[in-house]
């Protein structure tokens, strides 16, 4: 389950977004130098990446910060990028600029500490903007439940775009980490669930007293669950209909 887009872009242009895509590019490209020796990549990221047990023991916060702009590949870098780009636009809209890159990188940290009490002795090297990029889809839940994205559905041979309200994409993807997380062992390498989880909650914490400021409920009941700007009509987003054929 793939999304593609949501049906409002952003009216102002999301500089913030832009930039931190682009610096996440660029740190991509920084470390490739490195990916042809295991060796010099094992110590590229002793150096750079968040490790829980040089958090805990050794006092090594540095990490914390730097690895939320290292991707462990092309493919982990441009999942994160896509979601970045898809629904940071409006919350950086809602809390400007500069409150946007605050947000967003208080909820990386927010997200690694979230790692960190799950594995508090784990040496395994943790990197990704996923913890940074799950406060915003916690955000954008709170402030635009009822936003329409677009989703595209892979099963095997099966391919279809699907609209759905955000909260039920978001929903879904929040029910995926903490049932990842309670399933897999905190400390076996793979995927932080935990960071996600985290990541989405501290979201959810810091964007409330922009809703309450906005009235809360009165909020929703105003523009409906949707960003409070006209939404951008599709024509190409409706659901495929296969017919059946007749005998």
């Amino acid at each position: 389950m793939f999304p593609i887009r949501d049906h409002n872009p952003s009216e102002r242009t999301p500089y913030v977004v832009y930039a931190l895509i682009a610096a996440n590019a660029i740190a991509f490209l920084l470390q490739l130098p490195y990916t042809g020796s295991e060796r010099a990549m094992l110590g590229f990221w002793r150096d750079w990446a968040m490790i829980p047990a040089a958090v805990t023991q050794g006092g090594e916060v540095h990490g914390i910060f730097t690895s939320m702009f290292l991707h462990a590949g092309l493919m982990h870098l441009a999942g994160n990028m896509l979601f970045l780009w898809i629904f940071g636009d409006n919350m950086e809209d809602q809390l400007g600029h500069l409150g946007f890159l605050i947000f967003y990188l208080a909820g990386g940290v927010a997200a690694a500490l979230a790692h960190i009490a799950s594995a508090p002795d784990s040496v395994v090297p943790t990197v990704g903007a996923s913890g940074a990029i799950g406060a915003v889809l916690g955000g954008y839940l709170l402030l635009f439940p009822k936003a329409r994205v677009d989703i595209l559905i892979i099963f095997v041979v099966f391919f279809r775009v699907f609209t759905i309200p955000a909260f039920v994409m978001l929903g879904l993807w929040f029910a995926m980490q903490i049932f990842s997380g309670v399933s897999t062992p905190a400390d076996g390498g793979g995927v932080a669930y935990w960071a996600h989880a985290g990541g989405f909650i501290a979201g959810i914490a810091f964007a409330l007293p922009v809703w309450l400021r906005r009235g809360a409920r009165a909020y929703w009941q105003k523009t409906e669950g949707h960003p409070p700007h006209p939404e951008t009509r599709y024509s190409t987003s409706s659901i495929p209909v296969i017919r059946r054929r007749r005998k």
